[in-house]
């Protein structure tokens, strides 16, 4: 009996161990920024310009390292899940940025950008632009929280500015190899 015990337990050990190991190696991507930080509050440098509120509208700095070595491209997302549409606000979606991208500095999400790298494509957020939006909750509506995610992915997409946003998060989602984030809120009284 005690031979059965081990011949059974020792696949599941093994198992665990490949599991835990696959684990670790997805929890090595990272992102960080020297303008934003998670749990704090947005800076007005980060908030969009129009709709009733008078920020900068930049994006923010995002550094990453850690990458799946099979990883074909990036994408970075900016999204908040507070806004109150039923299925939030796409404040960014950045795709096709080459996999020897580990950078994106303050304000590149700005609309025909000549520093964002060749082959990368600004889908057209929310406010209905091709590039980035900032915060700008509505009102009174409270604390609203913004998503920051680096995607690292298998393969570039086949999409366009054009592309729904919806359509690119699916196909972001079924092509990531490894993704990390950086949530930030603000709220406007």
């Amino acid at each position: 009996m005690h031979q059965r015990f081990i011949s059974l337990s020792l696949p599941l050990a093994v198992s665990f161990l490949l599991s835990m190991t696959c684990i670790a190696k997805a929890n090595t991507f990272e992102l960080s920024s020297n303008d934003i930080k998670a749990g704090k509050t947005l800076s007005s440098k980060h908030v969009y310009q129009g709709f009733g509120c008078d920020g900068d509208n930049l994006s923010p700095h995002l550094a990453w390292s850690g990458a799946p070595k099979d990883t074909k491209a990036y994408a970075v997302f900016a999204y908040d899940p507070d806004a109150p549409t039923g299925s939030g606000w796409w404040h960014w979606q950045l795709v096709n940025l080459p996999a020897n991208t580990t950078e994106l500095k303050t304000g590149v999400g700005i609309s025909g950008n000549t520093l964002l790298p060749q082959g990368a494509i600004q889908i057209n957020n929310d406010f209905g632009s091709n590039d980035f939006g900032g915060a700008c909750p509505p009102k009174g509506h409270g604390l609203h929280r913004y998503q920051f995610t680096v995607f690292a992915l298998a393969k570039p997409l086949n999409v366009s500015e054009n592309t729904k946003s919806a359509v690119v998060g699916y196909m972001v989602n079924a092509n990531t190899l490894a993704k990390a984030s950086i949530e930030v809120s603000f709220q406007r009284d």
